[in-house]
């Protein structure tokens, strides 16, 4: 077993090294940034208990379904790949990618923890001076 670590280890290279950096650094961008979108453009009610979540009001049934279909199958698809970007030796920022494709599905039980994490008197803030510097209005936690 340590014969393989150490042949994996002899052949490690300056240039993988720095392949293994950029897409390391290129998941961290992703994922903040997609972070940093979803934050601006929720609702400033959005993690408050009378905020109404019709998804895509104006929109026919088959419209609003599919969306909500195809959201479900993408946040689905950003928890697998946070868990594989988890795993040893593969760059990325799984955690933040998992909790990006938490936050895009609908599931029982997701808005107290969303709201709990929000209520954080840090992220709030940094959530809320995001916003300001966007133009959007703060954050309105009951």
């Amino acid at each position: 077993m340590f014969e393989w670590l150490n042949d994996q280890w002899a052949a490690l290279t300056l240039g993988k090294v720095l392949i293994f950096v950029g897409l390391f650094l290129l998941s961290l961008a992703f994922s903040f940034g997609s972070i940093a979108v979803v934050m601006v453009k929720i609702p400033a009610n959005y993690f408050s208990p009378h905020y109404n979540e019709s998804f895509l009001p104006n929109s026919s049934v088959a419209v609003r379904w599919g969306a909500v279909i195809a959201k479900n199958v993408f946040g689905v698809f950003l928890i697998l790949l946070g868990l594989a970007l988890s795993l040893p030796g593969v760059p990325g920022q799984g955690a933040l990618t998992i909790l990006l494709g938490i936050i895009m599905l609908d599931i029982p039980g997701k808005r107290p923890l969303e709201a709990r994490i929000i209520k954080r008197p840090t992220v709030l803030a940094a959530v809320n001076k995001l916003r300001k510097r966007w133009g959007k209005p703060e954050l309105v936690i009951d």
